[in-house]
Parts: structure tokens; C-alpha cells; sequence
């Protein structure tokens, strides 16, 4: 049994309860995007990660740098979009992504969408599940909770570590001598000497108009256009000769972590250190089955940003014992569209739930409402709540964060 992602007030009122069978059942053709905006910069792939193995492993360092995974209604950028009437919904990609890929999820999570005029937003809570990766919440006997703080493979402790592991191997992997500018500099950016990390901000703008009202509306009536903006990322670029002007191709970068093959909830995985360069195929397909919402997630979010490729790194523990230490056993590239072919996601399924969410949302007045993943169930539950609610939240969450940047922030459990 697990507990909700959010507290469920009092005056909150369920307005419909929508189990993952409707949802898998649901399907819209989206066309290909056009790009509206692009922000930041990305380093250049370091290729020499490629040729690292079991017998060639490096270790993970510990680099300082700043990424900011601003919600969408506290985007500079998004907030000029809203102003300019640019859209109709907006989102980022990884809550769009979350969206898309719900009926794979089994941990609990939730969404805060704000209905402003005839604007629809999406957006996280600070401190919530956008801000952490999950580890094998797809397995039949998934981490657990036992109350022991120091249990270093309980599904939060995991959940840290693999968070910070992602974080720096994306900072890791990258030649910081070879830059890419995209054509605005970084929205979230403070101060001008602060160590800002490789990414680069991608909004795109897709037609979620339904085409049957297109094409059933009279002359005189024109069809009720929907249109959203996404703010997308990509983690870093690779040179491509065959494109013209010099321009890049883009990558998203995430990691894959192997905590203990013996400790519970591992899945049955394999030793990663004795099968990761011989059998590859069937580490990969383990992972595939446990980390199914995880890994579905980072395809279609770098199906949305428009990448060419999704680099995955193999990190395991230096010690089985010791979440503070990891080593690089070695890299993948895959194509997103492929990738998501071989894990059976169907994108067309995605927009569909996406385009219902938006239709039931657009129906309603305006206010604050909440879409939650049942901690236990496999439903979500669509609320209405107070237009204040989360606020004194966000609030402390601020507080709270000031005090952490004062600590090291090494040990994957504080």
C-alpha cells in the first residue's frame, strides 16, 4: 500500500474518475511541430563515453552545475506566450510525457492545471514527483518502504540516488570546450557567472485542433483551434557533416542504475559488471519490464523535443553496500522513435489522452483543478479545487530549498 502523492483536502471535489482501460483505448494523430522559440546552450557529446565497458569503466564525478526545471506557469518565456495568445494549452515535456505514458505508471503522482480565461496550464508542484526519477516501480515486487531510515534501497533512498546519478552524468559526458548557442540566451539564468549546466530549451508548438470539426465546420463558422506549446529539452549535440550550415544534431542524455542485483526489489536483474558487454539485449529487456513508465517517459519526451537520439548510460554502484559512489559501465545511443517502437508505445495513444484531458478541461470554468494517480488503483481522479491550494506549499518548499543549497549535497539520502 502506498500513500498519495498529495494530500486530498476536504473542499476538493472529484469531477470524474477515468481507469488506465478508457485511457488505452484512446488514440488522435498529432502532425509534426513547428518550432517557436529556442533558448540556452548545449555542449557536444563526448564521444570517448562510447568506448567505455566493463573492463574501462570511469568513475561518476561529482560536477557542480545549475539546471532549472521551472514549471510551466513560472517560465518567462511561457508567461510572454500566455500574454501574446500564442496557444491555447501549455505544458512542459515532462509533464506532457507523464501524461502520455500514465497507463504504464504504477507509483502515485499529480498534475495542477490552471484553467485562465480560455487558457489551459499545466504545471508541477515544487518538491513533487516531477523533480525525482523513479527506480523499478514496474517490477512484480517493487523496492519497499520498511521505516529503517539508513535502508539505502528503500523506494525513496533509490529515488535519490538515481536523481543525482542522472543529474551528474548528464553534466559528465559532455566536452566542455565545444558549445552550441541556440538563438536566445538561458530564460531562468540568475546570475551571469553561475555554472549553468549543458541544455538547451526547445518550445514547439503542436495542432491539437480536432480535424473532423475542421472539416465539418461551415464556411461561415470556423472550427475552435487548439493549440499547445511545450517547453522541451535536449542535454547535448553531436556534429553531423551531412547537414548543411554546420548545424548539430541534438541528444537527450538519462541513466540507467543498478543498485544491488540481490537486494529486494531488484527485479531479477542481471550483474551488470559480468553481462552488461555480453549480453546486453537481455539487461536492456530487463530494464525495459521494470522501468516501463520511466523509460517509455524519456523516449516520448525526446520524441517531443525533436532529438535524433537518446543516449543511456549504465551506472552501477562502486560497492553494493555504499550509494555515494558509482562508476560508468558503459553507454547506448538509441533512436527515440525506435526505442518507443520496441517498447510498444504508440504515440498516437499519448495525444489521445492528452486531447482528452485538454477537451475536459476546456469544458470547465475557470480555476485551479488537480489530475491524480490513485497511490493503489490503477485510475486517475480529476478534482476541483480552492484557487489558493498549494500555495502556502510552495511557499515552504522555497524555505526549505534555501536550506539545502547550504549543504553538501553528496549523500543520496538527505
Amino acid at each position: 500500500m502506498r500513500d498519495a502523492s498529495v494530500n486530498v483536502g476536504p473542499d476538493w471535489r472529484v469531477l470524474d474518475e477515468i481507469d488506465f482501460v478508457r485511457l488505452s483505448k484512446l488514440n488522435f494523430n498529432v502532425a509534426e511541430p513547428e518550432d517557436v522559440a529556442t533558448y540556452g546552450f548545449v555542449n557536444y557529446y563526448d564521444k570517448s563515453y562510447d568506448r567505455v565497458n566493463t573492463h574501462l569503466e570511469r568513475q561518476l564525478q561529482h560536477i557542480d552545475r545549475v539546471k532549472y526545471e521551472t514549471t510551466t506557469s513560472d517560465d518567462p518565456v511561457i508567461q510572454q506566450f500566455i500574454k501574446d495568445g500564442e496557444a491555447t494549452v501549455f505544458a512542459t515535456d515532462s509533464i506532457l510525457a507523464l501524461l502520455m505514458c500514465s497507463p504504464r505508471t504504477a507509483y502515485p503522482w499529480d498534475i495542477v492545471i490552471n484553467r485562465i480565461d480560455d487558457r489551459v496550464v499545466f504545471d508541477k508542484r515544487e518538491g513533487g514527483v516531477f523533480d525525482y526519477v523513479t527506480v523499478n516501480e514496474n517490477t512484480a515486487d517493487p523496492p519497499m518502504e520498511t521505516g529503517d531510515k539508513d535502508n539505502i534501497n528503500s523506494p525513496s533512498a533509490l529515488s535519490m540516488e538515481a536523481t543525482f546519478i542522472n543529474q551528474h552524468f548528464a553534466f559528465q559526458v559532455i566536452n566542455e570546450e565545444e558549445k552550441y548557442e541556440f538563438e536566445n540566451p538561458n530564460p531562468f539564468a540568475v546570475e551571469d557567472n553561475e555554472p549553468l549546466a549543458s541544455c538547451g530549451y526547445r518550445y514547439r508548438r503542436f495542432d491539437l485542433t480536432t480535424k473532423q470539426a475542421a472539416a465539418a465546420a461551415d464556411d461561415e463558422e470556423e472550427p475552435d483551434e487548439v493549440t499547445l506549446i511545450v517547453r522541451t529539452e535536449v542535454d547535448a549535440a553531436v556534429a553531423n557533416p551531412n547537414l548543411q550550415g554546420g548545424e548539430p544534431t541534438f541528444i537527450t542524455v538519462h541513466a540507467l542504475n543498478e543498485f544491488d542485483p540481490k537486494a529486494q526489489g531488484a527485479g531479477n536483474a542481471l550483474d551488470w559488471r559480468q553481462k552488461l558487454d555480453m549480453q546486453r539485449g537481455a539487461v536492456v529487456a530487463t530494464e525495459m519490464k521494470n522501468n516501463s513508465a520511466k523509460l517509455a517517459r524519456w523516449a516520448v519526451q525526446a520524441i517531443l523535443a525533436g532529438a535524433d537520439q537518446m543516449k543511456l548510460g549504465y551506472i552501477t554502484r562502486a560497492n553494493p553496500k555504499d550509494n555515494n559512489r558509482h562508476a560508468i559501465l558503459g553507454t547506448q545511443s538509441y533512436k527515440p522513435r525506435e526505442f518507443a517502437g520496441q517498447m510498444n508505445v504508440t504515440l498516437t495513444n499519448g495525444w489521445g489522452i492528452v486531447k482528452a484531458v485538454v477537451d475536459m478541461c476546456l469544458r470547465l470554468p475557470e480555476g485551479k483543478y488537480v489530475l491524480v494517480k490513485d497511490p493503489n488503483k490503477s485510475i486517475l481522479r480529476f478534482y476541483s479545487v480552492p484557487i489558493h491550494t498549494f500555495e502556502e506549499e510552495s511557499h515552504h518548499v522555497e524555505e526549505e530549498e534555501q536550506h539545502f543549497e547550504e549543504e553538501e549535497p553528496v549523500d543520496a539520502e538527505k
